[in-house]
């Protein structure tokens, strides 16, 4: 390879570095973020699911799915990993 040739790679190149800084690396924290939070719920957190049902985690039945309270005894099952948000977290006693 001579320096012309090196010379048109590196505009691919630095559009790579762009890509990777500005979208995959964020997606990837956000990824990680979310798993997180997913990972940390716990019996009475206050959560918002992806079809955006509000509810109240009444337990957590496995690594995959949790039982919420939507209204006065009506719970469903969802997928952990379909919460979104956690609106209150419930402060561990001692």
């Amino acid at each position: 390879m001579d320096g012309k040739t090196l010379g048109q790679f590196i505009p691919l190149i630095l559009i790579f570095v762009i890509f990777y800084f500005l979208l995959i690396r964020p997606q990837q924290k956000r990824i990680k973020e979310h798993k997180a939070m997913v990972e940390a719920l716990t019996r009475g957190d206050n959560v918002v699911t992806s079809g955006g049902i509000v509810g109240k985690i009444i337990r957590v039945i496995d690594n995959e799915k949790a039982e919420i309270e939507i209204a006065d005894n009506v719970n469903v099952q969802v997928i952990k990993s379909t919460i979104t948000q956690v609106l209150s977290k419930t402060e561990p006693k001692d």
